[in-house]
């Protein structure tokens, strides 16, 4: 069973702030996550010959088209954007660094 001071050292290393009132539900959370990957790598995987045997493995790719013109979309786009920084495009920060 998983801790609360293991969850927290899981949030700091995804970076991301677990309220002390959370904790207890990110735990549980955490321990039905484990339970489902042990389940999964107990699913027996067939190797080599056994896998392949019936079916032809290849490689589906779609044909090449007629591509569009360089920046033929690149002004649409910038418009989007709030701001512009010379050729950048500027967007609001949303990620903070501890």
């Amino acid at each position: 069973m998983a801790t609360t001071e293991e969850v927290k050292k899981l949030a700091a290393l995804a970076r991301i702030r677990v309220a002390d009132a959370e904790l207890e539900k990110f735990t549980k959370e955490f321990d039905a996550i484990l339970a489902y990957v042990e389940t999964v790598s107990a699913v027996e995987i067939p190797q080599g010959e056994a896998l392949r045997e019936g079916r032809e493995l290849r490689n589906i790719m779609r044909p090449d088209g007629e591509p569009h013109a360089p920046g033929a979309h690149t002004e649409k786009l910038a418009e989007q954007f709030s701001a512009r920084e010379g050729d950048a495009l500027s967007v609001k920060q949303i990620i903070q660094h501890g």
